[in-house]
């Protein structure tokens, strides 16, 4: 079972070097939101929520050398609003409605999801979209509504949700080269 676990995370591990130029794109056009003062947010649920704090701690702090920090926002780690979004609006509303209350034209949102129809993940990109915010995808295998509706997506191609949770952390930590690679921070 472990060998087969490996197996599958090195088949999906060697195909994502295709996801490169997007990844550098995406750092690019993020060194270019952040230096101009806007923000990055990102959700997910889950495990996928893990990664998306990864990335913000990773971009809040610093990926490897010093930098200044860099604006970015997991919105699932403001645990008042989302029980009180829950509560009042229900559970597909709580990415959503922090999308509207911190999102500004010019941001950019990632979102993360295995099965890439998480009710609320889905709806937390409408709401993007409806408010002028980029939207990035990391989803698992495709067709799904997440990365069709989202301005660009990765997708990640496993048998299970244990393996692209783990790839999506090889592509959180790839984004982070590429930003400080864009910002001129020596990788």
């Amino acid at each position: 079972m472990i060998e087969e676990h490996f197996t599958a995370l090195s088949q999906a591990l060697g195909r994502i070097g295709s996801a490169a130029p997007t990844l550098r794109q995406w750092g690019l056009e993020l060194s270019r939101v952040l230096v101009d003062g806007g923000r990055l947010l990102v959700c997910g649920n889950g495990g996928s929520a893990a990664e998306a704090q990864h990335l913000t701690g990773e971009l809040v702090g610093r990926f490897r050398n010093e930098r200044r920090p860099l604006a970015a926002i997991p919105l699932h780690a403001d645990a008042s609003s989302c029980t009180a979004i829950v509560n009042d609006y229900g559970a597909a509303e709580v990415y959503a409605r922090q999308v509207r209350a911190h999102g500004r034209t010019g941001d950019v949102l990632i979102l993360l999801s295995t099965s890439g129809s998480s009710e609320n993940v889905v709806a937390a990109a409408k709401a993007a979209q409806d408010i002028g915010v980029t939207t990035w995808a990391m989803t698992g295998a495709s067709p799904n509504p997440l990365a069709a509706l989202c301005d660009d997506a990765i997708i990640i191609d496993a048998p299970d949700v244990a393996t692209v949770q783990e790839v999506h952390l090889v592509l959180v930590h790839a984004l982070c080269l590429a930003l400080d690679e864009a910002l001129g921070v020596p990788v």
